[in-house]
């Protein structure tokens, strides 16, 4: 049995959209399939089919802009299929799907989707604190429609006849964590002829939205010079993938610790930072992950894929960057790859 049912009603009352869950799984190599039931009643339908959609999505903005003709959403994926009159017979149906069609009654009319693999997860851009209009991101919805056609550019269809249901593809961090990442690099200044050394760590590689990081830091300082203070901070990194690729590189979170290094020392040190939302409200075009009302939400996850794969939309990933001051020399920096996600629900 389901614990809720979404469902939405188009505004002439003729079909009526069932979803049993809104948040759909991609477990990297598949992603669970999005299936719901159209409640039709055919005598509103003039002689029409009834059709339905899942499509991604990436939204730019404001959408008071749409008057004026220009399409404000780009489809990155979709896929149509005819609901109603039904098409094939009696394939068999997963237990969501019959405990909606027993809910629904006999108008009930069943589709399912199955998205590919590369497709980018629900995620927003966070609009700045004067912005109107919704968030930039990519979006899924599940779209249900009264039409002669599927698709066909000389037919209008109107918003009395769909109905539609925003769900969202989300990503958890796999169940097995690995040993963390290391980063080295030894660098010669002018007039020294010897090098500091800089050695960084995370103890694995996987951290859960709001957990502190810590970043062991090991320096060898062979020069005649003084390390004044050591800088350490996470990067997001949001690649937006649609005409072209575009990245765009955000602090999260910095400190600086005021550890001094004198010259032919040695320091050998952890340090924790925690990079959370709520330190960064204000920034625009920071990537959140995708919400379906006005729930809180955080920054968004690491963007998993099988690597090979083109990926299209909003992938994101974060650095950990360790950053030595170096008296009247300039500076030593290493990055590690840090994977932030959420841990996969119990049960």
């Amino acid at each position: 049995s389901l614990s809720r049912v979404f469902k939405k009603t188009s505004g002439n009352g003729h079909i009526a959209l069932y979803l049993g869950k809104r948040d759909f799984v991609d477990h990297i190599d598949s992603v669970d399939v999005v299936e719901g039931v159209v409640k039709v009643d055919p005598s509103g339908l003039n002689g029409r089919k009834v059709f339905a959609y899942l499509a991604c999505a990436f939204r730019y903005g404001s959408e008071d802009l749409d008057v004026i003709g220009l399409s404000f959403r780009r489809d990155i994926w979709i896929e149509r299929v005819q609901v109603y009159p039904p098409k094939d017979g009696n394939s068999t149906k997963s237990p969501m799907l019959e405990s909606l069609l027993k809910k629904v009654g006999d108008q009930g009319h069943p589709f399912s989707f199955q998205m590919p693999t590369n497709l980018p997860c629900s995620v927003a851009l966070q609009p700045g604190p004067n912005d109107a209009g919704k968030a930039c991101g990519v979006d899924f919805e599940v779209k249900a429609y009264i039409a002669n056609e599927p698709d066909s550019a000389d037919e209008v269809i109107e918003k009395k006849d769909t109905c539609r249901l925003v769900i969202r593809k989300i990503q958890f961090a796999p169940a097995n964590n690995k040993a963390g990442p290391k980063a080295d690099i030894s660098k010669q200044f002018m007039m020294s002829d010897k090098p500091v050394h800089l050695e960084a760590s995370l103890e694995k590689e996987i951290y859960y939205h709001g957990d502190p990081i810590t970043v062991k830091v090991k320096v060898n300082n062979e020069t005649s010079k003084v390390v004044k203070k050591i800088k350490v901070s996470v990067d997001q990194f949001t690649n937006v993938a649609l005409y072209c690729s575009d990245t765009y590189v955000k602090t999260v979170c910095g400190e600086e610790f005021g550890e001094t290094i004198n010259a032919n020392g040695k320091l050998e040190k952890s340090f924790s930072l925690t990079p959370l939302l709520s330190n960064n409200k204000e920034k625009r075009g920071l990537a959140v992950d995708g919400r379906l009302k006005d729930e809180d939400t955080h920054l968004a996850s690491t963007t998993l894929s099988q690597g090979d794969k083109e990926m299209q939309g909003i992938i994101v990933s974060y650095k950990v960057k360790v950053n030595l001051m170096v008296s009247s020399g300039g500076d030593v920096t290493v990055e590690l790859p840090l994977t932030l996600m959420s841990p996969k629900p119990a049960g």
